[in-house]
């Protein structure tokens, strides 16, 4: 997968406004801490993060989606007229139907001519939706594009909390500990053609891998609504997670340099979807890849899903963490399992 004609031209993200500690987490699991004869501290302790945010309660997922794109518009010189399409990549959507896409475009004033529609694939989505636009700008279909998502983890944790209250059990304990990482958050990246990328960072290529016999070792269900009409459940092997996401990782990694002519000193940073402490150590040993090279959110933000790869993006890029000419890679992963990597030369 090669591109010479597409171009990250900005980022946008937006931050929740409630901040939640991991102890605050465990003074509601206070009773099942109990139970289980598990000490204060060992959510931090096994995860890395110490807090996350999340959106108030009823909180739509196209507002903050739209509040982003607005963010990477404001950064940008492209006019609006000049998107030809729309992509929502979020795990969590506001209906089955319409396209939450739908609400975004209309909120941001996009002509009734750009592409507009909704994708999903866990945590990769808006990776996906990159993808898609930059095909789209390579085949000369479309001049520029938005990918947005905005995530929710209020719901999922708080319904979790109330299982482990209920069943003070170690092995549902264990099955939620990776639901009980997540944060909220919303991002959007704005691509473009060669022709309109007065300042933009090019996007090189990527590669891709899947690994589906493994598809039942994270899940979320059983609908899409945000809230939903039914309880969901999350339930997750981590350990499964790590043991066959991290060879997978390796592998794409290996394919994404191979792609791009990359030697064994490059790239020169990465930008990890953001899962944990042990991930981060995990998957960077695997690939060889000095931690110096990485920049991380998930110690104050958790895991926000397909969110968590570009927010991330956006503050390296505003923490002067990415600099001119750098070449840098987009490492996502997702349940399923799917794999998608790309590089950029910023």
């Amino acid at each position: 997968m090669l591109y010479s004609k597409v171009y990250l031209d900005s980022l946008g993200y937006e931050l929740p406004p409630d901040l939640v500690t991991s102890y605050d987490l465990e003074r509601q699991l206070a009773p099942v801490y109990k139970a289980l004869h598990l000490q204060d501290g060992q959510l931090e302790a096994l995860t890395g993060i110490r807090q996350r945010r999340f959106w108030e309660p009823g909180f739509p997922m196209w507002e903050g989606a739209l509040r982003a794109a607005q963010k990477a518009l404001e950064e940008s010189s492209i006019p609006k007229s000049s998107i030809g399409m729309l992509i929502y990549g979020g795990v969590c959507r506001d209906n089955l139907e319409p396209a939450t896409a739908c609400a975004i475009a209309d909120g941001l004033g996009l002509s009734n001519h750009a592409i507009i529609y909704d994708i999903s694939n866990a945590c990769i989505g808006i990776i996906n939706g990159m993808v898609q636009i930059a095909n789209a700008i390579e085949l000369g279909q479309i001049q520029a594009g938005l990918v947005v998502a905005c995530e929710s983890s209020r719901q999922i944790v708080d319904l979790t909390i109330e299982r482990l209250l209920d069943a003070k059990d170690m092995l549902l304990f264990k099955e939620t500990i990776a639901t009980l990482t997540g944060g909220s958050g919303a991002a959007a990246v704005l691509l473009t053609s060669e022709k309109l990328a007065a300042r933009g960072h090019q996007l090189l290529g990527g590669a891709i891998k899947n690994a589906v016999s493994h598809h039942k070792l994270c899940t979320w269900g059983p609908d899409t609504g945000i809230p939903a009409t039914r309880p969901h459940i999350m339930k997750t092997d981590s350990v499964g997670v790590l043991q066959n996401g991290v060879p997978l990782g390796v592998e794409t990694f290996k394919e994404l340099k191979k792609t791009l002519g990359w030697s064994n000193s490059m790239p020169d940073k990465i930008i990890c979807h953001q899962v944990g402490a042990t991930h981060q150590e995990t998957i960077l040993k695997g690939i060889g890849v000095p931690i110096e090279k990485d920049f991380s959110t998930y110690k104050f933000l958790g895991n926000i899903g397909t969110v968590s790869l570009p927010l991330t993006a956006a503050i390296a890029f505003e923490r002067g963490f990415l600099a001119k000419d750098d070449l840098v890679g987009f490492l996502g992963i997702g349940s399923g399992l799917n794999c998608l990597m790309l590089g950029l030369k910023w």
